[in-house]
């Protein structure tokens, strides 16, 4: 095996790893919330001052946005899929390991909500942050996931970029 075959394996290892571990730790983190709520038929349950576990079907994209039982979500679950797929050609194009591991927590996040639209014809999110009467969006893991995927993936652009700059 070649020097070139070695490092593509890999890097498919290192992404297949990382998905299959975003994927489950959202899969096991959901199941119990979802047996937690239907055992104990809590509506909210309360963790401290800036943190409640309340379960919310998600029926629409990134925080409860275009809601929909209608065609539109078989569009909008079309759509998530194409972009799941990008983002693997992406990951297969990368030559940098910080990326490949950025855009695959991506994909395993992506990966997670998508089988919840397929299985659970909704997502299930269920934290829920909050400061007085402010509430966030109540997300799930898969959210968390792909938001630290892309938040260090604009951070790696933004200092390679920087570098580039100041390399001429």
């Amino acid at each position: 095996m070649n020097e070139k075959t070695a490092q593509l394996n890999n890097k498919f290892i290192l992404s297949l790893l990382i998905i299959f571990f975003c994927f489950l730790l959202d899969r096991v983190s959901k199941i119990y919330v979802i047996k937690f709520y239907l055992n104990n038929q809590f509506k909210d349950y309360y963790v401290n001052k800036f943190l409640n576990f309340s379960l919310v079907w998600n029926k629409g994209i990134a925080f409860g946005i275009f809601q929909s039982e209608s065609i539109i979500y078989h569009f909008i679950t079309f759509i998530i899929l194409s972009i799941i797929i990008f983002v693997c050609y992406l990951i297969v194009k990368s030559k940098s390991f910080f990326e490949i591991i950025c855009l695959s927590m991506i994909a395993g996040g992506a990966i997670g909500n998508l089988f919840d639209r397929i299985y659970y014809k909704s997502v299930p999110d269920f934290i829920d942050l909050h400061y007085g009467n402010f509430h966030w969006f109540t997300f799930n893991v898969s959210d968390i996931c792909i938001t630290i995927g892309i938040v260090l993936l604009l951070i790696f652009d933004t200092i390679k970029f920087k570098n580039r700059d100041k390399n001429g």
